[in-house]
């Protein structure tokens, strides 16, 4: 497999691309150095805690408390110091642990997202680049991913030795193959750190920062840039520098594999741009002609497969088989690409037999591996549902780039032009009772307008009958579909200047949108909803036109064609 990683450096924000055989699988974006926060160390002060929720509030100097919860709190234990920890967690009151306006040096572990806060842990743990140092606790641990057993205890030996006492480390991936010199100054490189910030902890106020984590392109370099990537690509000289620099102390034998290309359409060149676009539907195609839709809630993901344009060539089966095995793969890249967590259920198109579900199964384990965030399938419900757990650490693609729409308020719907009609009609009744003015105008989505005027007027005489009052009904683009402006005219001056569109002679250049219903030689043109019938328009529809305007009415306009 070819794997490379595309870093884009701009003036607001920097992006890292992760490819894998040419198809975009992880997307990293930060724009500013400030904006992500786990990993980061802070000296909190308690400000509430909570029996009932068995967790505490703790104030690190953001604009929201951080989240502490009890298993979160209790002093660190090895893992091999009681089989019921579980147990014991459970016992533990939170009262017993933590004291309102108690201090503590507290670690971030997941992003505030929304209106929850962020939470945090008293159990902290440095990355370095092949090893992470837990301060807090005294253990080795070896990652799942090395997979020989020989060299876990090669490594596991190698971590007893250095070590330091009390204090407990976590063996990475990338330190595979790696001798015991190049741990040594890793773990030295930890200490050091730590001891710093237990320094500043000491001597500096509360709330305080003390520890932030590496900015984007450093923990790339850290964390994903490793032996197995083929190639990496900058487009920036100063960062391209500094990442010389680092691999110095990180992995000089990797610098080879550094690239600078200067230039601005780094990621357009590499369909980059593109594919982000798409990791922002909803449906996402399938190569076969399937398709699956992702819709995702703040703690539940639900994926759907469908067969699409798919037809097949055999039977049935065959051809739900194939798109499941295909909407399989793609459902691992998009996880990863648009960083989804929490639960996931996926709605595979139903399968008969029985091999054909565990070998749909089966791909979407191979491809869940590889993965590098905790994920777990935990197999096929009674209604054939999938369901999956994706840890969650970081805001994802969606919330990063986009916000809540300011007018459906993250529904995905608006009301129909039918009913808001319906209310505006409620509400006209209201006014026309309370006011005494003889007139009331109307402002709304030339839509809504329409159906307020009705077919020739009909629906506004109807409802003038009913309040006995004036009614000038104007369509207004400015006006989202579920707005209505409606106020009552008090005088013939104010009646004029505000109830019709358009004036006798004035001259102006339309689009001809249909055909008249009645008269297919005249056009129908429409000013923010308001009628205009042009004469002998009626061939003319899709083309815009200069005309005059002959006479006006309350609800439409007669107009004439200027001839050039």
């Amino acid at each position: 497999m070819f794997k490379e990683i595309l870093i884009n450096v701009g003036e607001e924000e920097t992006r890292v691309a992760v490819l894998e055989n040419k198809v975009l699988v992880e997307m990293y974006i930060e724009r500013s150095p400030n904006q992500r926060l786990v990993g980061n160390i802070f000296k909190g002060r308690v400000e509430n805690v909570l029996p009932g929720m068995q967790a505490a509030f703790v104030d690190i100097g953001l604009e929201k408390n951080a989240f502490l919860y009890v298993e979160d709190a209790i002093p660190a234990r090895t893992p091999d110091s009681g089989q019921n920890q579980g147990n014991s967690t459970m016992a533990t009151n939170i009262c017993d642990i933590l004291k309102h306006g108690q201090e503590l040096i507290v670690q971030i572990v997941k992003e505030p997202i929304g209106t929850k806060g962020a939470r945090v842990t008293t159990h902290i743990t440095l990355p370095g680049r092949y090893l992470v140092l837990m301060p807090t606790v005294d253990y080795i641990g070896i990652s799942r991913r090395i997979e020989d057993e020989r060299e876990r205890d090669r490594l596991r030996g190698m971590a007893a030795r250095i070590k330091p006492e009390g204090m407990g480390v976590i063996v990475r991936t990338v330190a595979e193959g790696v001798d015991e010199d190049e741990l040594r100054l890793d773990i030295n490189m930890l200490t050091g750190l730590w001891r710093k910030i237990v320094n500043r902890s000491n001597h500096g106020p509360v709330p305080n920062l003390l520890h932030r984590d590496l900015e984007l392109v450093q923990r790339i370099l850290r964390d994903t840039f490793t032996e197995d990537v083929d190639r990496l690509i900058i487009d920036s000289r100063y960062e391209y520098e500094k990442i010389l620099d680092l691999l110095d102390i990180l992995g000089p034998r990797l610098k080879v594999k550094v690239f600078l290309e200067e230039r601005n359409n780094l990621f357009v060149e590499n369909n980059i741009d593109a594919e982000l676009e798409k990791a922002l539907k909803r449906k996402v195609w399938l190569k076969c002609g399937g398709y699956i839709v992702i819709d995702q809630a703040e703690a539940l993901t639900a994926v759907d497969v469908n067969t699409g344009k798919y037809v097949g060539s055999t039977n049935l089966e065959d051809t739900v088989l194939k798109t499941n095995l295909e909407a399989a793969v793609e459902i691992a890249r998009q996880l990863r690409l648009r960083n989804i967590g929490g639960i996931i259920i996926v709605d595979f198109i139903d399968m008969s037999r029985e091999e054909h579900r565990q070998q749909v199964l089966e791909v979407l384990e191979e491809e869940i591996r590889k993965d590098k965030t905790k994920t777990n399938i935990l197999g096929i419900t009674q209604l054939g549902l999938v369901e999956m757990t994706r840890k969650k650490v970081r805001p994802s693609l969606a919330e990063v780039l986009q916000k809540t729409c300011p007018y459906c308020e993250g529904r995905g719907k608006v009301l129909s032009e039918e009913t808001v009609g319906i209310n505006i009609r409620q509400q006209i009744y209201q006014m026309a009772r309370q006011t005494a003015a003889d007139t009331i105008l109307v402002e709304a989505n030339p839509l809504v307008a329409a159906r307020l005027i009705g077919s020739g007027g009909s629906n506004l005489r109807e409802l003038e009958a009913r309040i006995g009052k004036n009614l000038y009904i104007r369509g207004s683009t400015e006006h989202h579909i579920e707005s209505v402006t409606m106020r009552p005219l008090y005088d013939q001056a104010d009646i004029q200047a505000h109830t019709l569109p358009v004036k006798p002679g004035q001259v102006l250049e339309v689009k001809v949108e249909e055909p008249h219903a009645n008269n297919f030689n005249d056009g129908i043109a429409r000013i923010n909803g308001f009628i205009l019938d042009i004469e002998g328009a009626g061939s003319l529809v899709g083309e815009t036109v200069p005309v005059e305007v002959n006479k006006v009415f309350r609800t439409y306009a007669k107009a004439r064609l200027i001839k050039a």
